[in-house]
């Protein structure tokens, strides 16, 4: 990547200003404004001679307008952005911030300089950002997390700017699409799936709503990966998204921190404990601006890259040959930031993924302390950390932050336990975001103890101080009840308690013994006797033989492990889920024991998602509807709004608009899916839709298989009996299914095998569709979203923690059908029962089914039994199905039994979308839920969701710019 801060800064900022003014205005009349070349054709301007003709236009224009920028400041004058001066701009980074070669001025080129300046106009906003939360310090919030999907940045940006015209208008003088140069542009391969685009919402809501906040995350060179689909299911190839630079990001070549691993631990001459020895590499920090809508506020988005100094390249061994070992210690640096997620089947693979989050805590806890410490002087006083910085641990990967933390104030600046404890606990909170126990995160102590040894030490410390805290709970007088606490509860699993835990059983032990020596009676009238033994040596024999129970004592044949949920909660003073029910089940289940005990620290924080990108942005067409019925375009920042359609919703001319942009949304995602997956679709069909990552509990499977048992029964009717019967659709796929996840990538395969049967059934024709869209991703949704209407959310009921894609469906008017499950069940009461599908099990049940299944009781529905032999007969071709039915089958063992009950929810799934087929024959019915629905949606917004982070676990108060 180029970077040219330093020619945008003289090119287009006038750097000095009269202090004695006092309208200067630090974003706007820093902006120097260029007047464009008269350009009256729709040519590309790609030409030698005008290209030279225009250098020398913007230099005397640069000139110019600098005197005239100076003259107008001075006068307290706004300068105004203009689609002149920004084609201008646009033109001066294609001379002077090249990415391309000089000759023409083709998409790519267009792109790179249209994003460089936007970028420009971010700056000013993000550097005045930057200078205002360090004169006023105020209470700053960091959001860590593995990912963040952000999806591409051009349109959102000169959205949140509100400058869309104009960069049109400017594009369009010089011969291009202000679309098609957006589409240039390569989706940031940061993220994967809900996590990452949830933290992306966030962020974007965070600086619309002016809070004080900064993301933290690492910069993947490769992402997860691309996903291509063949005829042998899902390819998985590196994700090249910075091959052609990324000129969004700025290095901050000042801003690096060495992080360390493995050697040992020492005591020094001081006194203090010393992490010596072991390997340190460097952490860069690259930033990306995160700018607001409606707003000066652009917050900052901080990923790192890791490598080593040039001191790392071992320059004897190049010389000498030997030249994989003359890069080792840059490879080894480098490779941590090389891929999102790597598969960790081996120890190198598992000691990479450490290797991450250690990286991200460690490089993003120094970056904050150091902040700290410079916003608050000469005097710092380290019991105000809480009161100035939030950290929010998005799931478990950043758990390391904890002990990071604490590292970092006892070992580095002199603090003492206690304080340091105190400090972290009010520091830091976590958002859960599982109910799957095989889900929450437990490293091997051992792999942590020679990675990590320190921090080893340091998690034994909360240990130990979390165990006093449960004894302190329960006590010593029902040992069993305490063992059972302190398995649930402790951090380390399988791993010799404390000493001084252990005395407390050991002095529990001997004093229950010694109350043996003389029992109590207790009668029915309530009082008590003694009763003495009979024979005090007879009895004093009988406990001498009697073997006493061992507590805690660990298993050498299973591993020790680091349970990182549990530190997570003992380390921090908050602890969300992220949907009602959700959060209902952390409490009630998952972590019940320690909600028992604290119950203060568990809180729900329904998720949400933008309103700009996921209406206002990606689909216009419904947005303008949304302003001219609602009278009003402050729905982008006040979502309650939206709740005004619902006394239009039986509006005929207000129908007729609702269905003519959904059908124009409809056939751009018809255009999509030709080029990328050859297929051709029927506008006129109903578009069903299931996008999310490949999973299990996700149940792709349940909906093929609705699909597959569709297919069956048409097959067997004449032509006019299935056009009576079934409404036309076009059932569409997307997600990745990870490269290690062999079940979810035999459900890919499956659905390209039934896509390809029924996709060149010429009898069937456009009456059904099957297509699987390619390396989903926040752009694909942005084409498919807006043209869904009804949206498969089918999760077993009780695994799905929140889900935001439906909240995205729902949000442009999008039918759902669900389980109650995640946000499901919210958005249900919100949009009406009338206006959702429902079926299948609910949660409570769940634990109750799986043992019917145990026990044998299960008989499976006539119609799950058809749908299998008919997949088992061959329809689909030559692929042997085995393994993936076989899961469906059985009673117990693993990768069978069902699971996810997908058998006992398939009866009423399929007759769950009979009425489906009903309700879309019926267009004016149909029209009136999908209004309601986006109507209903208000509450889904995520500036609701930040708002009550930022008033229940950060205290954090918005900051206005001046």
């Amino acid at each position: 990547m180029s970077n040219s801060t330093s020619s945008v800064n003289t090119a287009f900022y006038i750097t000095t200003k009269p202090k004695s003014n006092p309208h200067f205005n630090s974003t706007s009349s820093r902006f120097i404004t260029f007047t464009s070349p008269n350009h009256h054709t729709n040519k590309p301007w790609n030409s030698w001679r005008s290209r030279r003709k225009s250098l020398s236009t913007v230099k005397n224009v640069a000139t110019d307008q600098q005197s005239v920028a100076a003259e107008k400041e001075e006068q307290g004058v706004i300068l105004r952005r203009d689609s002149k001066s920004i084609a201008s701009n646009i033109k001066y980074h294609a001379e002077f911030s090249p990415s391309f070669s000089p000759e023409i001025f083709d998409l790519p080129k267009a792109y790179s300089a249209t994003a460089q300046s936007v970028r420009d106009e971010l700056i000013a906003n993000w550097n005045a950002t930057y200078d205002c939360y360090e004169k006023t310090n105020m209470k700053q919030a960091y959001y860590l997390s593995m990912e963040f999907l952000q999806g591409r940045a051009l349109l959102n940006a000169i959205g949140n700017l509100e400058l869309s015209g104009e960069y049109a208008e400017a594009l369009s003088k010089m011969g291009h699409n202000l679309e098609d140069v957006a589409r240039q542009e390569p989706d940031a391969a940061l993220g994967n799936g809900g996590l990452g685009r949830l933290a992306s919402c966030f962020l974007d809501s965070l600086a619309t709503l002016n809070y004080p906040a900064w993301g933290y995350g690492l910069r993947y060179k490769y992402g997860l990966f691309k996903q291509n689909i063949t005829t042998d299911g899902q390819e998985e190839v590196a994700e090249g998204w910075l091959e052609m630079g990324h000129p969004w990001e700025i290095i901050r070549h000042d801003v690096t921190y060495n992080v360390k691993f493995y050697g040992k631990i020492a005591m020094g001459s001081d006194g203090k404990k010393h992490w010596v020895g072991g390997e340190t590499i460097k952490a860069f920090a690259y930033d990306v601006p995160i700018p607001g809508y409606k707003t000066k506020t652009t917050i900052n988005l901080r990923l790192w890259s890791t490598r080593v100094t040039s001191e790392g390249f071992d320059l004897d061994a190049f010389n000498s040959g030997d030249h994989v070992k003359a890069f080792e210690a840059q490879a080894n640096a480098e490779k941590i930031c090389y891929v999102l997620y790597p598969g960790d089947e081996s120890m190198e693979g598992k000691t990479l993924r450490l290797k991450q989050q250690y990286t991200l805590c460690s490089a993003s806890l120094q970056d904050i302390v150091a902040r700290f410490e410079r916003r608050s002087g000469s005097s710092v006083n380290w019991e105000d950390f809480p009161e100035k910085v939030a950290v929010q641990m998005n799931d478990t990967h950043p758990t390391l932050c904890i002990p990071e933390l604490l590292r970092i104030l006892i070992d580095v600046k002199g603090l003492s336990w206690e304080k340091a404890w105190n400090i972290t606990q009010r520091t830091v909170a976590y958002t859960n975001h599982t109910v799957l126990p095989e889900a929450l995160e437990k490293w091997s102590l051992d792999l942590m103890q020679k990675l990590l040894p320190r921090h080893v030490e340091i998690i034994e410390l909360v240990e130990t101080e979390l165990l006093s805290a449960i004894v302190s709970e329960y006590g010593v007088e029902d040992l069993e009840l305490l063992e059972k606490k302190i398995q649930a509860m402790r951090i380390l699993d399988n791993v010799e308690l404390p000493a001084t835990i252990k005395e407390v059983f050991a002095k529990a032990e001997v004093s229950a013994a010694d109350t043996d020596e003389e029992k109590i009676l207790v009668k029915l009238d309530g009082k008590s006797d003694k009763v003495e033994p009979k024979d005090k040596k007879k009895n004093s024999k009988d406990k001498s033989s009697t073997k006493k129970k061992t507590f805690f004592k660990p298993d050498p044949k299973q591993p020790k492990l680091v349970r990182m949920a549990n530190l997570s909660i003992a380390g921090g003073h908050a602890v969300n889920g992220v949907a009602a029910i959700h959060s209902e089940i952390v409490k009630e289940e998952v972590f019940n024991d320690f909600y028992k005990m604290w119950p203060d620290k568990f809180q729900n924080k329904t998720n949400g998602v933008t309103p700009r990108r996921w209406i206002r942005f990606c689909n216009p067409d419904l947005s303008n509807i949304i302003t001219k019925w609602t009278g009003t375009e402050s729905w982008v920042l006040d979502t309650e709004k939206l709740a005004e359609l619902r006394k239009f919703a039986d509006n005929e001319d207000l129908q007729a608009e609702w269905r003519a942009a959904k059908r124009s949304n409809k056939i751009k995602a018809v255009s999509y899916i030709k080029e990328k997956t050859g297929y051709s679709v029927s506008p006129d069909a109903m578009f069903d839709v299931q996008v999310k990552r490949i999973h299990e509990y996700k149940r792709q499977l349940l909906n093929i298989l609705g699909i597959v048992y569709r297919y069956k029964k048409m097959k067997e009717m004449s032509a006019k009996e299935r056009k009576e019967k079934f409404a036309p659709r076009v059932c569409i796929f997307g997600g990745k299914a990870f490269a290690t996840y062999v079940q979810a990538k035999r459900i890919v395969k499956f659905i390209v095998d039934v896509g390809a049967t029924i996709n060149r059934d010429s009898e069937i024709g456009d009456l059904l569709k099957v297509i699987f869209v390619p390396d989903y991703n926040v752009s694909v949704a942005e084409v498919l979203i807006p043209s869904t209407e009804l949206s498969q959310h089918i999760s077993t009921a009780g695994m799905e923690a929140s889900g935001t894609s439906n909240m995205k469906f729902s949000m442009n008017g999008c039918v759902l059908i669900g389980t109650l499950d995640g946000a499901n069940v919210e958005i249900r009461e919100e949009v009406g029962d009338d206006n959702f599908f429902l079926f299948g099990a609910e949660a409570h049940e769940i634990t109750k089914l799986r043992k019917e299944r145990t026990d044998g009781k299960f008989i499976p529905d006539p119609r799950f039994q058809e749908v299998k032999a008919y997949i088992r007969s061959g329809v689909f071709g030559s692929n042997n199905y085995d393994e993936l039915m076989g899961s469906l089958e059985g009673n117990e063992g693993y990768g069978r039994a069902d699971y996810f009950l997908v058998g006992k929810d398939f009866p009423s799934y399929i007759e769950c979308q009979d009425k489906v087929d009903e309700a879309y024959k019926d267009q004016k019915k149909w029209t009136r839920m999908s209004i309601m629905n986006t109507a209903g949606s208000y509450k889904f917004s995520s500036d609701r969701t930040i708002r009550e982070y930022a008033k229940d676990i950060w205290n954090i108060e918005p900051v206005e710019l001046p």
